[in-house]
């Protein structure tokens, strides 16, 4: 059910006092300097007349407003969490660091409180992403060829076991059982909005994921079923096509994905995957949109499923996908990645047409 809001005189009340209640729940756009901000925003308050309060941050981009640079709107919620903040802040300072429950104890925080704190943000706990971190750096010395043992000293594991067990729950598969002759390639892909998997033949983009996507590992159990047992580790010609099309899609140069792609699905989650490529960049739309462009207006639930059934994010652009009312809803990788995603498209759009880019079909 969405939030209700109250009227504009409680909510600007509640802006004036800071009130963190309403943290996630309601957003203030300010006309006079073009933003939108938590209502816990540290800036000096703007004027009654210049704020219009929305429930939800897709909302405010769809009424051109940009994220305040002082509250960060579109950062996770998680991170107003002071212990989380600290700790997040405190792996990017040491990623490479091998993180023990007593380095949480030293930095004044309670085990539990913690590992409940970070299972309920990011469905992993803290010392699981720091293991995930330094994962990163043994997986690219076996793309490169190097040994499963320099590939675990790489990434600072002590135990060959630990590191076994840590590419396995990425991968689904032990660095001993990848395929010596893959059909399809897996590759990390670093990205301002965190790490990603491709899977890649020597043609096409198979699978393109955030890797703390819930759905990952299924997804690549599929495709090793799909290449009976010949899913390796590896750089392609579309791998690194895609690596550089990310690059250029985030410093704001891409005007479209020209990587190859393959699609693992129905003719009809096809036909709704190729309609979210037509959806131009800093533009969004509905299901029921995505339903009449296709032909199939009644099938706003079906269309609703074949975009969370997308395994190539960014590329096939299901976060522009938003609910008929304006909310983001869900979204695989995250919802904050969805506002990041729709903020940073903006700049594709010309001036003129930044205050008003809803598709229809």
């Amino acid at each position: 059910m969405l939030f209700d809001l109250p009227n504009h005189n409680t909510l600007y009340k509640a802006l004036l006092a800071r009130n963190a209640s309403y943290d996630g729940q309601v957003y203030v756009c300010v006309s006079s300097t073009g933003v939108f901000c938590r209502l816990t925003c540290p800036a000096r308050k703007p004027k009654q007349e210049n704020c219009t309060f929305f429930g939800t941050v897709g909302e405010c981009i769809e009424a051109g407003y940009r994220a305040c640079k002082r509250c960060h709107p579109l950062e996770p919620m998680a991170l107003a969490d002071p212990a989380i903040a600290a700790l997040l802040a405190a792996l990017d300072e040491r990623p490479d660091y091998r993180w023990r429950e007593s380095d949480i104890e030293r930095m004044g925080f309670d085990l539990s409180t913690i590992r409940r704190s970070f299972k309920r943000q990011f469905g992993t706990t803290f010392l699981e992403m720091a293991r995930q971190r330094r994962l990163r750096d043994g997986f690219e010395t076996l793309v490169h060829g190097g040994a499963v043992i320099d590939g675990q000293l790489d990434a600072g594991f002590d135990s060959a076991s630990a590191f076994r067990s840590a590419f396995l729950k990425l991968l689904g598969k032990a660095p001993g059982n990848l395929s010596a002759d893959p059909m399809l390639f897996a590759d990390w892909v670093q990205t301002p909005l965190g790490d990603m998997v491709s899977v890649t033949s020597k043609s096409q983009l198979h699978l393109l994921e955030f890797i703390d996507r819930k759905a990952l590992p299924k997804e690549l159990e599929r495709l090793n079923s799909f290449t009976k047992g010949r899913l390796g580790i590896g750089q392609t010609e579309p791998a690194a096509q895609i690596k550089d099309e990310l690059a250029m899609f985030f410093n704001g140069s891409l005007l479209g994905f020209q990587t190859p792609l393959a699609y693992h699905g129905s003719e009809f989650s096809s036909a709704v995957w190729d309609a979210l490529r037509e959806i131009p960049a800093g533009t969004t739309c509905s299901y029921s949109d995505i339903a009449a462009l296709i032909g199939r207006p009644l099938a706003v639930r079906a269309v609703a499923r074949a975009n969370g059934a997308n395994q190539i994010a960014l590329v096939i652009p299901c976060h522009r996908v938003i609910g008929a009312d304006g909310s983001l809803t869900g979204y695989g990788g995250g919802l904050w990645r969805k506002q990041k995603l729709l903020e940073i498209e903006r700049q594709y759009l010309p001036e003129r047409a930044k205050g008003n880019h809803h598709v229809t079909g």
